[in-house]
């Protein structure tokens, strides 16, 4: 008789964003095997009140918004952090935007969790630092990021010494195949216009300039511990072919599905195991066909490659550069810059402060700090 085990617990932090939801949606149909035991957002008060009702979790954090006085509501940046390191806690699903989820992640790894990371600023940010929780606290990172997740399906049962080098494939964003005139009059509507995914704004502007590709290069080198030199990018406008891992013997192996959050956030939760689950789509390969990839035009889309030097740099660098893109980008969507100013800010905040000091959590966040003011009074914003 097969012995029954108890669902694991689940954090869900971000709840009501897009990856928060597409979680939920999973965890709805994985009831048997999972239960929602923690929830925060930042936003969207009366959709999280909703999610409560529905899974009854035992913790409910609106982060940095006026609680209710019932017990069960914690307010202030400290819900992550308790949510992430409950007792009934085993996987925190960190899907917050932006450096806020850093605290949290650490906080999780250092107590033993399983962290199914959306939030790809905390590796950006401060990866090494990532690496000693996960070592001091024996959790573990597994990436949503539906690139980082095909990666890991392809390697897993494989040695790092056994890859060449791994490719993460870029949609393109709304703009592949603007000329630079038409891309220098883009408008925040313009950038919203996905192809391909339905995510938050934030993400959805950095693959419209692709920041985000950056953001994932650097992740991958922290996530399988791969050199800059053996992670290749390359444009794939339908998005079925997640990423490719090329071996040392020439075989190359790659994961692909219909574009969807889904499946990367359901192995997330249960790496190595596959199970059965009915929400994604069956593949047909026709209907998906044709399958395309070209070169990546780094002339008209400069911040993957100000990214990846700076990633290559490393210290306070890639701090530096998510921070400033983060701001400029919180100053496109305001209407405040033009969507060319994004890679120009992040540029010119490289040169004057991406060289600061960055061996600990202190000297990370005060060179993030230091990026969001240079690019505030750059824009006088």
């Amino acid at each position: 008789m097969t012995p029954v085990t108890a669902p694991k617990g689940v954090a869900v932090l971000g709840s009501t964003g897009s990856i928060g939801t597409t979680a939920l949606r999973v965890l709805d149909r994985q009831r048997a095997r999972f239960r929602v035991t923690a929830l925060t957002a930042n936003s969207n008060g009366a959709l999280l009140r909703e999610q409560a009702r529905k899974f009854q979790p035992a913790f409910v954090g609106m982060v940095e918004s006026q609680a209710d006085a019932d017990d069960a509501w914690k307010s202030g940046t400290d819900a992550l952090i308790s949510a992430a390191t409950r007792d009934d806690v085993d996987i925190v699903l960190n899907a917050i935007v932006g450096a806020a989820g850093l605290d949290a992640t650490l906080a999780a790894l250092k107590g033993g969790k399983r962290v199914a990371l959306a939030n790809k600023e905390t590796l950006v940010i401060a990866g090494d630092l990532v690496k000693q929780a996960c070592a001091a606290g024996s959790g573990e990172v597994i990436p949503v990021d539906s690139e980082h997740s095909a990666i890991l399906q392809c390697i897993t049962g494989h040695p790092t010494s056994a890859v060449r080098r791994v490719v993460l494939t870029a949609s393109g964003g709304p703009f592949r195949g603007w000329s630079a005139e038409r891309l220098a009059s883009a408008t925040v509507d313009d950038a919203l216009r996905h192809p391909t995914w339905q995510m938050g704004r934030k993400i959805t502007i950095d693959s419209a300039t692709l920041a985000n590709k950056a953001l994932e290069v650097i992740e991958a080198h922290f996530l399988f511990g791969l050199p800059y030199d053996r992670i290749d990018v390359v444009v794939h406008p339908q998005s079925v072919v997640h990423s490719f891992v090329e071996f040392i013997d020439g075989s190359v192996v790659a994961q692909m599905s219909v574009p969807t959050m889904e499946l990367p956030v359901l192995y997330a939760l249960t790496h190595p195991e596959r199970v059965a689950d009915d929400g994604v789509p069956a593949f047909d390969p026709v209907k998906l066909s044709p399958m395309t990839y070209e070169p990546v035009d780094h002339e008209r889309f400069p911040a993957l490659r100000l990214g990846i030097s700076a990633g290559v740099a490393g210290g306070a660098a890639p701090a530096v550069y998510n921070a400033a893109n983060e701001c400029a980008v919180a100053a496109f969507l305001a209407g405040k810059i033009r969507f060319g100013d994004i890679p120009s800010a992040i540029s010119s905040a490289l040169d004057k402060v991406g060289d600061m000091p960055g061996g600990t959590r202190e000297q990370l966040l005060a060179a993030d700090a230091a990026a969001r003011r240079y690019v505030q009074e750059m824009f006088k914003c």
